[in-house]
């Protein structure tokens, strides 16, 4: 959890650097270098225009980074969860071992569930498909895949409740009638 404070306070000093206000929330208290997570705080921060980075994870053992990061999102009614990975999005096998991957560019919630897709822990994608979230995964390494993503412009893999279909998989009522 410390490397995600640690992370966190490198985005701040870079983020700032160009301008941009921001301010860093933890689960854990560390006063000299960020402030503890409080919700209607956060959500002040964002209302005067402030970018709020969070780390510490939730501050509970068993939860991991991707949980803290969908459950942050929905407390604060967030639009999209940005999750910033050392490969392009999500495949429909690890691409490290299988040279014949695929990118997949638009997948659902359930298809990653179904299909057991290594892209974020069930728990943090079911948060984000209760909440209504999309997740956007790309490449942290790309030169200007932050940018990219923080436009809205299309990278990586978007999972939401669509997706395409890649999986065949049936439909609940065509479960039924078979």
């Amino acid at each position: 959890m410390m490397a995600t404070v640690m992370n966190a306070i490198f985005l701040q000093a870079s983020m700032e650097s160009i301008g941009v206000p921001t301010r860093v929330m933890t689960a854990f208290r560390m006063a000299e270098v960020a402030e503890p997570y409080i919700r209607r705080r956060a959500v002040r921060h964002l209302e005067k225009g402030r970018v709020v980075i969070f780390g510490a994870g939730t501050g509970n053992p068993f939860f991991t980074t991707d949980t803290a990061a969908a459950l942050r999102a929905a407390e604060i009614n967030a639009e999209v969860v940005l999750k910033a990975t050392n490969v392009d999005g999500v495949y429909d096998k690890d691409p490290r071992k299988n040279p014949d991957a695929t990118l997949l560019e638009h997948v659902s919630y359930r298809e990653v569930a179904i299909q057991r897709l290594s892209v974020m822990d069930i728990t943090a994608i079911t948060l984000c498909q209760e909440n209504c979230i999309p997740v956007v995964v790309f490449n942290l390494n790309q030169s200007g895949n932050i940018t990219k993503a923080l436009s809205g412009q299309r990278i990586g893999t978007l999972i939401d409740n669509e997706g395409c279909d890649h999986f065949k998989i049936p439909k609940a009522q065509e479960v039924r009638k078979s």
